[in-house]
């Protein structure tokens, strides 16, 4: 993606942090005829020997599980909180409205899981990030029936290679810091998380 040296984020444990955060995220590969295909999917974010690793799953009859096996490069897109900004943040008027956010592109290679124990290990894995009182309730419902559902969906795991992340929050218009900060604070839920993200970032305008 456009990435602007002021926007890039290379702190890891940041980027990873926006990932875990907003794991549904859009899984991106090519179909047979080398279009992009896309599946929005919820994901597992871990890291494993310093690796970074995506773990996720489709429905059996969704023909991604078969382009990455095909084509196992692919590229995950995490997107985090986003709001406009207005250029009335600024002390003057020479000023055109635009969009703070994050995102994270992690590229990497797929490989898929097949076989029962593994697809049951990475739905424990979601269940634990979403619903662990539901883990009780999956073992409740007997092999057989476990055994049903996980024939019905292909997981797969991706070794991730390269990393992007773009925090745009205005860095490089200190003037606009404080009112922006100001006024995502008292705004939607997505300016609220920037607000918080800017504090982290030391980008509140305060000294």
């Amino acid at each position: 993606m456009y990435l602007p040296k002021h926007f890039e984020q290379q702190d890891r444990a940041l980027a990873l942090e926006a990932m875990r955060t907003h794991n549904f995220a859009m899984l991106v590969g090519n179909d047979d005829a080398g279009a992009p295909f896309i599946s929005h999917l919820p994901l597992v974010v871990s890291e494993r020997d310093g690796e970074i690793l995506i773990e996720g799953h489709v429905a059996k009859p969704n023909p991604h599980w078969r382009y990455l096996q095909a084509r196992p490069p692919v590229l995950a897109v995490f997107q985090g909180p986003h709001a406009y900004l207005s250029p009335r943040m600024y002390p003057d008027l020479m000023r055109v409205p635009t969009w703070n956010y994050i995102a994270v592109h992690a590229y990497g290679e797929a490989k898929l899981v097949e076989d029962p124990q593994g697809k049951d290990a990475l739905l424990k894995r979601l269940i634990a990030i979403h619903e662990p009182a539901y883990a009780q309730q999956w073992r409740d419902l007997g092999e057989e029936y476990q055994l049903k559902m996980l024939m019905g969906i292909v997981g797969f795991e991706i070794s991730v290679t390269r990393l992007e992340a773009k925090f745009k929050m205005n860095q490089h218009r200190k003037e606009a810091h404080a009112p922006t900060y100001a006024a995502y604070s008292k705004g939607t839920a997505d300016e609220r998380a920037l607000a918080l993200w800017m504090e982290r970032l030391g980008l509140t305008g305060q000294a």
